[in-house]
């Protein structure tokens, strides 16, 4: 690998844009730097599914705006570019090649970012490990043999391993939190509808989806934050205008914050250590800054949300297999789509638009009693995951076991994020904690709907007080 790439691998998306603000490198030298980098390290990591290197170079000389050709990766889920394969992850779409490009992708583009290619996810993003059978799993940077978790685990590994900086990521249940937890970058998962789901989509899921990116900085996110949000013209609903720019943020005082945290999981009990080991050594951090930190717990799901959840994912699948088979004209043959995908399709099949609508409207009231909860408090603590990066293969489906990804999966996202799906706050994971093994462990922050402004504040904080930055992964660009 040349000493350039090697070199600008470390720098974030806006230490990159000003070097070409600067003339110190051109557009096309940080793509071909970052093309390098990808292909030196996809046969190791299996993060690109699809790559778009030479749309990129053609792109790269007239790349304008805040990002001025940085390079980024796209997530191939949900948001699409005109005439390029996009798969969700499925054999089903392996020959899928999309008619337009979302408007998500064309406020990058606007932005100065330059797309070098399609990031792996698992299987219309439902499994909670990036191991798709069309592309085959993706390999955790910081040890080869474990999980990125999903769905953004394509993404995730590209940023850890310093292939981009900015890798978009999207979160229906924790896409964007688990996969920053397990390769130690950072993920906002942003206030619902802040960013536009169309022209394709509108508040898909119940404004349960959201889009947005997985960085290298707290920077870079709130800067890219400020690039493409806002409503697109016939958007059903919109999140709120911040008070100034989201960049503006980090590095402001967030003042002595009321923090709640919790280190136990639905049943009552505890994470695993390395966890809880991350928990405490980050509460510790938080009354080191001067915040006011409180041992308290968040409503647990009951047993009716909790089958409310199962109905909206079940469902949620039935409507994506139901788009898609309208779009391409015909049913997946029976080895096009995965076990997990399978039977949560068959089981969205027997539930009724009356079933549906009575679980978003429980699940609407455990939103209100979580907003009940959280008043008195600025922000929510737990770790972002309740176990540490599991091994390949053991959040694989199979024909016996349909449901032993999420069975499986389970186990190591106990902390709920789903929470924040449900309520539409914004919420993120922070690099804070590498255990004995060396593998990351996020910690997870919960915010007021709405205000991402405290959260950037409060991330650009812990950033300056344990900089992540400089923790490189083993398999990594230099």
């Amino acid at each position: 690998m040349s000493a350039v790439a090697a070199e600008l691998a470390g720098l974030d998306a806006t230490a990159l844009a000003e070097l070409v603000t600067r003339g110190e490198l051109t557009s096309t030298e940080l793509v071909e730097a970052a093309i390098e980098c990808a292909e030196a390290l996809n046969p190791i990591l299996n993060a690109v599914a699809t790559p778009m290197y030479e749309r990129a170079l053609a792109n790269a000389h007239s790349a304008t705006g805040p990002f001025s050709g940085v390079p980024m990766l796209l997530k191939d889920l949900v948001a699409e570019v005109e005439g390029i394969r996009f798969t969700e992850g499925s054999r089903f779409l392996v020959g899928n090649v999309s008619t337009r490009s979302s408007e998500l992708v064309l406020r990058y583009e606007r932005a100065g970012l330059v797309i070098i290619g399609k990031s792996a996810t698992p299987e219309f993003g439902m499994s909670p490990s990036c191991e798709a059978v069309l592309f085959g799993p993706t390999r955790n940077p910081w040890d080869l043999d474990r999980s990125t978790s999903g769905s953004s685990g394509g993404s995730a590994a590209a940023v850890a391993a310093g292939i981009v900086a900015i890798g978009h990521a999207n979160d229906l249940g924790g896409s964007i939190r688990y996969p920053a937890s397990n390769c130690g970058v950072f993920g906002l998962k942003p206030t619902r509808a802040r960013n536009p789901l169309g022209p394709e989509y509108g508040d898909a899921i119940s404004g349960w989806a959201v889009e947005h990116a997985v960085t290298r900085s707290v920077r870079d996110s709130a800067a890219l934050l400020d690039a493409t949000s806002g409503p697109m013209p016939g958007d059903p609903y919109a999140a709120a205008l911040p008070d100034r720019p989201f960049l503006a943020e980090v590095g402001a005082d967030p003042g002595r914050l009321r923090i709640g945290y919790t280190g136990r999981i639905g049943d009552g009990s505890l994470g695993h250590p390395d966890c809880i080991a991350g928990l405490d050594a980050t509460v510790a951090l938080l009354v080191e800054l001067g915040h006011h930190v409180v041992e308290t717990r968040l409503p647990a799901f009951t047993e009716h949300e909790g089958a409310a959840i199962g109905i909206v994912f079940s469902s949620a699948t039935a409507w994506i297999l139901d788009y898609w088979i309208k779009r391409l004209g015909r049913e997946p043959a029976a080895d096009e789509i995965e076990p997990l995908t399978r039977a949560y399709w068959e089981m969205g099949k027997h539930v009724s638009a009356a079933a549906y609508l009575r679980s978003i409207e429980t699940l609407q009231r455990y939103s209100r009693r979580i907003a009940t909860s959280f008043a008195g408090f600025d922000v929510f603590l737990n770790p972002t995951v309740s176990a540490p990066p599991l091994r390949l293969g053991e959040m694989v489906s199979t024909d016996d076991e349909p449901l032993r990804a999420a069975d499986v999966g389970s186990t190591t996202v106990a902390y709920s994020g789903v929470i924040a799906n449900l309520t539409g706050n914004p919420a993120m994971s922070v690099p804070l904690h590498w255990n004995d093994e060396t593998l990351p462990i996020g910690m997870h922050f919960l915010g007021r709907y709405g205000d991402e402004a405290t959260l950037l504040r409060l991330a650009g904080q812990l950033e300056q007080a344990r900089p992540w930055a400089d923790r490189r992964p083993p398999v990594f660009a230099s």
